[in-house]
C-alpha cells in the first residue's frame, strides 16, 4: 500500500536489562501486562548447570552466556516474526550480549541501533540496595543469584551512549511509573494499541 509505514505491523521487543536485584523481572512483566503481549524471563532460558554456577558464586564465563543468549535471541525473534510485542527481562549487561539480542531483528545491521526492533531499558539502582534485595531474595529461597555475584555483575555493565539504551533509577522510580514511562516512550513503534 503506498505510504504506508513497512513497519506498522512489526512487533517490538523492549528488553528490561540490568544486574540481578534491579527488578528488571518486576517491570518486564507490568510492560507486558500493560502491552497485553508476552513477557519472556531470560533465568528460564539459563541451563541447569548455569544456574548451579551461579548458585555456588561463579559467574558466567561467555562460552557459558552464548548458548543462552542464543536461545533467548530465537525466542524473542519468533515473537517479532509473528508481529509481536515481547517484554524480556535480561541482564543484557554488555554491548556484545545486547547485540545477540537485537540480532533477533532479522533486519538489524551492527551499529543501526535506531532502527533496530529490540530495544533496550536499563534499571539502576546502589549497589547497597541491589545487594539487599538479593540477599533477601537468596535466604528467602526466591532466586538461584547470590549477592556475592553482584560486583561482577557491576563490573560487567557498560552502555555505549550512541546505542539509545533508556535508564531508569530503579532506586526511587516505581515500577509502574516506569512502566507508564516505557510505554509513552516506545507507543510509536509498538505494534500493539495501547491506550493514552
Amino acid at each position: 500500500m503506498a505510504g504506508s509505514d513497512p513497519l506498522a505491523h512489526q512487533g517490538l521487543a523492549i528488553v528490561v536489562m540490568g544486574v540481578s536485584g534491579c527488578g528488571k523481572s518486576t517491570v518486564a512483566a507490568m510492560l507486558a501486562e500493560a502491552l497485553g503481549c508476552s513477557f519472556i524471563e531470560a533465568d528460564d532460558y539459563h541451563s541447569q548447570a548455569n544456574k548451579a554456577k551461579m548458585s555456588e558464586g561463579i559467574p558466567l564465563s561467555d562460552a557459558d552466556r552464548a548458548p543462552w543468549l542464543e536461545s533467548l535471541r530465537d525466542a524473542i525473534r519468533d515473537r517479532l516474526d509473528g508481529g509481536e510485542d515481547v517484554a524480556v527481562s535480561c541482564s543484557a549487561l554488555q554491548l556484545r550480549y545486547r547485540d545477540v539480542l537485537r540480532a533477533a531483528d532479522r533486519g538489524y545491521e551492527p551499529g543501526e541501533y535506531a532502527a533496530c526492533r529490540v530495544r533496550f531499558v536499563c534499571l539502576r539502582a546502589s549497589a547497597e540496595v541491589i545487594a539487599e534485595r538479593m540477599l533477601r531474595r537468596s535466604t528467602e529461597g526466591k532466586h538461584f543469584m547470590p549477592a556475592s555475584l553482584l560486583r561482577s555483575q557491576l563490573d560487567l555493565l557498560q552502555i555505549d551512549a550512541t546505542e539509545g539504551v533508556t535508564e531508569f533509577d530503579a532506586t526511587t522510580a516505581r515500577p509502574g511509573d516506569i512502566v507508564r514511562d516505557a510505554v509513552a516512550l516506545f507507543r510509536e513503534e509498538l505494534a500493539s494499541t495501547v491506550p493514552s
